[in-house]
């Protein structure tokens, strides 16, 4: 057999070899050649375009391509602007330019928002923008804040009024009410760290600090601490915490009616009216009971009767209540009102300003007993023992001591 080379031995026709030698077909090609890439054409210029309409041409590129550097570099430079001034505006407010201004007050209160709290920040001066101290607080984190009261100063730092916060409530208060003695205003104070119930009560009996209508020579204070809620800041010493309380009693008791002449006008003086107070206080414990019986302590003091009240015994042993035992009515203090006449040496408790008013304005009526006689409070007032055993009788009857 020959080789394909002996066309004419094959029995088809064959093409020309000699006609498509220099033009093969694509198949051929692609089969068995490799397609060399495409270079892409430049644009050429037209040879007969004149040499200064290609000089104006290359100008227009160089001008737009200025424009468009001198467009980024002010927008770069306007975003860089922004950003200096917010960096610059953050660190003024965050870092509180100037010393510390007035000491201000943030009371907190239990479920109160994140928020909240920062507005009233800001509303106090404590914080100039709410907005940067929002900043601050997303970058290090919100500080647990507890109910409370703390005291701060204006125009303080990010970082401090966060580590007050963190730090918890740094404003203790203490309530003086209505019947509290002056050694139970001592325990209250004592809570609160770097004060004692002695120091205050040291401070209390010092001299240093007198009621308006302090007796001549005394320097007991006791009944004469005004009622009411005090908010003790840091570093506050026990002489100012009694000055304050000094300062508010006498305020309400003056704008109770309370002078030498109103006194006077009792045949008493302002001590003995806040002594007759005070008493009221722990014996008519209901305001609707206490005119009656500021007026049974004038008309015993009147007759030269021993005033025979529980309270003033329960004083004198240093209970807060509860029943006299016949063992107690026998203890020798002056305080004793069954073993002595008259008013007791000093008040024995912070009268309310419903006792004072009682005791400045009794109401007339010859009453010289009273018995509490139905749960709700009402007492029973009489003229005579006799009737008083009736009332005696009629509490019992209701099961009340």
């Amino acid at each position: 057999m020959n080789g394909p080379d002996d066309e004419e031995d094959l029995p088809w026709p064959q093409p020309d070899r000699e006609a498509g030698a220099d033009a093969p077909d694509d198949a051929g090609r692609s089969a068995v050649e490799p397609v060399e890439p495409v270079e892409p054409v430049e644009p050429v210029e037209a040879e007969n375009e004149p040499e200064e309409h290609r000089l104006a041409r290359r100008a227009r590129r160089q001008a737009e391509f200025r424009r468009r550097r001198r467009i980024v570099a002010l927008v770069a430079g306007a975003v860089l602007v922004v950003v200096m001034g917010f960096v610059l505006w953050y660190e003024l407010e965050s870092h509180a330019l100037g010393p510390p201004g007035k000491q201000v007050v943030i009371t907190v209160k239990p479920g109160e928002s994140t928020d909240s709290v920062i507005s009233a920040l800001s509303d106090k001066g404590v914080i100039g923008s709410s907005l940067a101290f929002q900043i601050s607080d997303f970058v290090h984190g919100s500080p647990t804040v507890q109910a409370g009261s703390y005291a701060m100063h204006q125009n303080q730092t990010f970082a401090e009024v966060r580590a007050l916060l963190s730090a918890g409530p740094n404003i203790y208060p203490v309530d003086v009410r209505p019947g509290n003695t002056l050694s139970e205003v001592a325990t209250q104070v004592s809570a609160i760290p770097g004060h004692t119930a002695t120091s205050f009560e040291k401070a209390a009996s010092s001299g240093a600090v007198h009621s308006t209508f302090s007796p001549p020579g005394s320097d007991n204070l006791e009944g004469m601490l005004g009622i009411g809620q005090y908010l003790i800041l840091p570093g506050e010493s026990d002489l100012t915490i009694v000055q304050d309380m000094v300062t508010r009693f006498d305020q309400y008791a003056q704008a109770a009616g309370l002078s030498t002449a109103s006194a006077g006008a009792l045949g008493m003086t302002p001590y003995q009216v806040i002594t007759i107070a005070s008493i009221t206080e722990k014996e008519g414990y209901y305001t609707f009971n206490m005119p009656k019986v500021a007026r049974v302590i004038y008309n015993r003091l009147a007759q030269d009767i021993a005033l025979q009240m529980d309270s003033t015994v329960l004083y004198a042993i240093g209970q807060d209540g509860g029943s006299v035992t016949s063992h107690d009515l026998q203890i020798q203090s002056p305080y004793n009102s069954y073993l002595n006449k008259g008013l007791t040496p000093t008040p024995i408790c912070m009268p309310s300003v419903t006792a004072l008013k009682s005791a400045l304005n009794p109401p007339p009526g010859a009453w010289l007993y009273f018995v509490l006689v139905q749960k709700n409070g009402v007492m029973a007032f009489s003229d005579t023992y006799a009737e008083q055993q009736a009332n005696e009788q009629l509490a019992k009857s209701r099961g009340l001591p």
